[in-house]
C-alpha cells in the first residue's frame, strides 16, 4: 500500500508539473498575442470614405495592390493612389491638396525646411533599368554607369560605338543612331538615374547634375514610367530608364549594369535586395530629413554581396506628422490612414516580390513603425 501510495503522489506530481507547465506555456503564448496586438494594432473600422495619395509612378502598381487588398480587409476604406510622377507629388503634398504625398526621392534639404512636421516613410525597395529597343538584340547587353551617361550625353550616338561594342564583344550591335528616352515630368526615377549618373561621370555631375528634373542634352520625353516604356516599345534601335517591373509588364529588353564592386549585374529581386541589404547605412529617423540617403551604386562592404545590382532605390510616403494640417482630414480619417500605413509595411509587404519589388529590411521596418507611432491629430498620438 505504501509502495503504491507513492506511485499515486509521484503520478499527481508529475500531473501537477505538466498543468503548470502547460499554464506558463499559455501564458507565455497569451503574452505574445497580446504583443502583437498592440505591435500590430486593428484595422480601424469608423472611418467610411476615400483617402487621396498621389506621386511617383514607380510605386504605382504596389499601391495599386495594397488599396485592392486593404479594401478587401476593410471593406470601405479606399485608398485611392494618382500615379503623377513625384514632382508632382511633392507639390500636391506640400500645397496640403492630397491626405498623403510619395515620392522615390526624399525631400531636399530646402523642401524639408519649408514644409514643417514632414514625415519620411520608406515603403518598398525597387530598382531602375537601362532599357532598350534593338531589333534582333534581347535582355541582358552590358553598360557601364560611364557609357550610359555618354548615351545621354549625346557624346555616343551609334549601338556599334566602341565603348559599347567592347563591353559585348559577343553581340553584333548595328551601326544605327540611338533614341535616347526619358521623363518629361518631375520624377523620382529620374532623380535615381541622375543620381547615378553623376556618381560614375564627372560631366555628367558638372553640367547635368542630380535632380527630379534636369535639362536634357538629347531626346524625346515621356509622361511617367508608362509614357518612357511606351516610347522605348514604340521607337527601335531606343534606350531609356523606367522602374523594373515597368520592362517586365512591357516586354522591353533591359541590360546589366557594372556595380561598385565591378560586376556586371542582372537587375532581379535578389540582386536589388542584396544590394538594400547590403549597404552600409545609417538611417534617419521619420521625422529627420532623408535627403542625404541613397543606396544608388551602393559600396557594399560584404563579400557575399557582389552581385548588388547599383540602381537601387527606396520609395516614400510623405505625411504630415499632425494630420490636423490638412485641410478636411479629421481624426478617423487620420487614423485610417495611419491604420492603412502600419499594415502596408508589415503585412502589405508579402505583395511585394510578385509585382518586382523587394520588401523592406527589419530595420526599416522598425524605423517606420517608430515614426507611425508618432503620428498626431490635434496633438493626440493616434495609435496610442
Amino acid at each position: 500500500m505504501m509502495k503504491g501510495g507513492h506511485q499515486r503522489m509521484a503520478k499527481y506530481r508529475r500531473k501537477a508539473i505538466s498543468t503548470a507547465y502547460a499554464i506558463l506555456i499559455l501564458v507565455v503564448v497569451a503574452i505574445a498575442l497580446l504583443g502583437v496586438y498592440y505591435l500590430y494594432p486593428r484595422p480601424t473600422v469608423t472611418f467610411q470614405g476615400t483617402i487621396q495619395g498621389a506621386g511617383a509612378t514607380f510605386p504605382q502598381p504596389f499601391y495599386s495592390n495594397l488599396s485592392a487588398q486593404y479594401l478587401i480587409l476593410n471593406p470601405g476604406v479606399q485608398i485611392n493612389y494618382n500615379g503623377i510622377g513625384s514632382g508632382g507629388g511633392i507639390r500636391q503634398f506640400t500645397n496640403k491638396t492630397i491626405d498623403f504625398g510619395a515620392s522615390d526621392a526624399p525631400l531636399t534639404e530646402s523642401q524639408y525646411a519649408n514644409a514643417t512636421g514632414v514625415l519620411h516613410i520608406p515603403m518598398v525597395i525597387g530598382g531602375v533599368v537601362a532599357a532598350y529597343n534593338i531589333p534582333g538584340v534581347g535582355t541582358g547587353l552590358n553598360f557601364t554607369g560611364d557609357v550610359l551617361a555618354r548615351i545621354f550625353l549625346d557624346d555616343i550616338t551609334q549601338w556599334n560605338d566602341p565603348a559599347i561594342q567592347s563591353l559585348n564583344p559577343a553581340v553584333h550591335l548595328p551601326s544605327n543612331s540611338i533614341v535616347v528616352v526619358h521623363r518629361s515630368d518631375g520624377s523620382g526615377t529620374t532623380f535615381v538615374w541622375t543620381q547615378y549618373l553623376s556618381a560614375v561621370n564627372a560631366d555628367w555631375r558638372t553640367t547635368v547634375g542630380t535632380s527630379t528634373s534636369v535639362n536634357w542634352p538629347v531626346g524625346l520625353g515621356g509622361q511617367g514610367n508608362p509614357g518612357v516604356a511606351g516610347l522605348i516599345s514604340q521607337n527601335p534601335y531606343s534606350i531609356g530608364y523606367v522602374e523594373y517591373y515597368y520592362a517586365i509588364l512591357n516586354n522591353i529588353s533591359y541590360g546589366n549594369l557594372r556595380n561598385a564592386a565591378g560586376n556586371f549585374v542582372e537587375p532581379n529581386i535578389h540582386s536589388i535586395g542584396v544590394a538594400a541589404s547590403a549597404a552600409a547605412l545609417i538611417l534617419p529617423q521619420g521625422d529627420q530629413s532623408w535627403s542625404h540617403v541613397s543606396i544608388v551604386n551602393a559600396v557594399v562592404n560584404n563579400s557575399q554581396a557582389t552581385d548588388a545590382y547599383p540602381l537601387t532605390s527606396f520609395t516614400y510616403i510623405l505625411l504630415y506628422k499632425d494630420l490636423s494640417v490638412v485641410p478636411g482630414m479629421t481624426k478617423d480619417k487620420a487614423l485610417a490612414l495611419v491604420q492603412f500605413l502600419w499594415w502596408a509595411v508589415h503585412d502589405g509587404q508579402q505583395y511585394a516580390t510578385a509585382l518586382a519589388y523587394v520588401p523592406l529590411p527589419q530595420l526599416v521596418v522598425s524605423i517606420d513603425e517608430a515614426t507611425l507611432n508618432s503620428v498626431q491629430f490635434e496633438g493626440q498620438t493616434l495609435l496610442s
